[in-house]
C-alpha cells in the first residue's frame, strides 16, 4: 500500500511538515533526553574505545551525524526540525564544555578519572577491571611504548582520553614479568612449584617479584597462574638480579 502522493517543492512539507508547531518543543525534549542518554551509556561502556575522543566529543559526533542524516533523504523529516536538533546538540555541547571548565565534579562525571594500572612493576588491584582492559591488551599498549617487562614501569595510568601514560625507570630497571614476546606467541615458562628455585621470580597474575630460595609459595594476590623467572631483558633470556 503506497503512501500519500508527494508534491515536489511543497514548502509547507519541506520546512514544517504536517506536525503542529508545538512539536518543536517535543524536539527540544527528545534531543535533550537522547543526548544525556548517549553520554550516560558511553560512560558505562568505559574509555577503551574512545581513543583520543572524549565521551562528550563522541556524543557530539554521533548526535550530529544522526540529526543531519535523516533530513537529507527522508521527505517526511522537515528541515526546521533537523536544524533545531542540530542547534540544540551544539548548544548542549557548548554548555557542557563550559561546565567542565568551571566544575571539577562535572568534568569527573563526563570525562571520568585516570586509573592507575601499574605501580612499581605490579598490577594495581582493580585497575584493569575498572577500565575494561584485560592483561593482554595492557601488555600490547606497553609494548607499543617500548616496555619489555613490568619491572621497567614505575607507574602506568589509563588516561581520561583512553591513552596509556607510562613512567619508566631512568636507569637499569629491576627484573619483572616479561611482556615481550607477546604471550600469544610465546608464553613465559611456568615454574614447577614442587621444584626448589633460586633467584627472582615473577607472579604471572599480578607481576609481583620475589626472591626465592626453595619451594615456591602462593602469591599474595591469590592468583593461580603460578610463577615465572623475573627478567631484566626478555629478548636476551631470563636473568635475575
Amino acid at each position: 500500500m503506497s503512501g500519500p502522493e508527494i508534491i515536489p517543492f511543497d514548502w509547507q512539507r519541506i520546512w514544517l511538515g504536517d506536525a503542529p508547531p508545538l512539536f518543536m518543543l517535543e524536539i527540544v525534549f527528545r534531543t535533550s533526553v537522547i543526548f544525556i542518554w548517549l553520554l550516560f551509556l558511553l560512560r558505562l561502556t568505559g574509555k577503551r574505545g574512545l581513543a583520543q575522543l572524549s565521551a562528550l566529543e563522541l556524543v557530539i559526533v554521533i548526535a550530529l551525524g544522526s540529526a543531519a542524516g535523516d533530513p537529507l533523504f527522508y521527505p517526511e523529516v522537515p528541515l526546521l526540525h533537523a536544524m533545531l536538533a542540530l542547534a540544540l546538540v551544539v548548544g548542549l555541547q557548548r554548555v557542557l564544555s563550559h561546565l567542565v571548565m568551571r566544575s571539577e565534579r562535572v568534568e569527573t562525571f563526563i570525562e571520568g578519572l585516570p586509573v592507575e594500572l601499574v605501580r612499581e612493576g605490579v598490577f594495581s588491584a582493580g585497575g584493569l577491571e575498572r577500565t575494561n582492559l584485560n592483561r593482554e591488551e595492557l601488555f600490547e599498549r606497553l609494548r607499543s611504548q617500548g616496555v619489555m617487562q613490568l619491572g621497567e614501569v614505575r607507574r602506568a595510568y589509563f588516561e581520561q582520553d583512553g591513552n596509556l601514560t607510562v613512567f619508566s625507570h631512568d636507569r637499569e630497571p629491576p627484573p619483572g614479568l616479561p611482556v615481550v614476546p607477546p604471550w600469544d606467541l610465546e608464553k613465559p615458562l611456568v615454574l614447577d612449584p614442587d621444584t626448589p628455585q633460586q633467584g627472582m621470580v615473577a607472579c604471572l597474575d599480578c607481576g609481583r617479584v620475589e626472591r626465592v630460595s626453595g619451594l615456591l609459595g602462593a602469591c599474595a594476590c591469590g592468583g593461580e597462574d603460578g610463577w615465572t623467572v623475573a627478567v631484566v631483558d626478555p629478548l636476551a633470556g631470563p636473568r635475575g638480579v
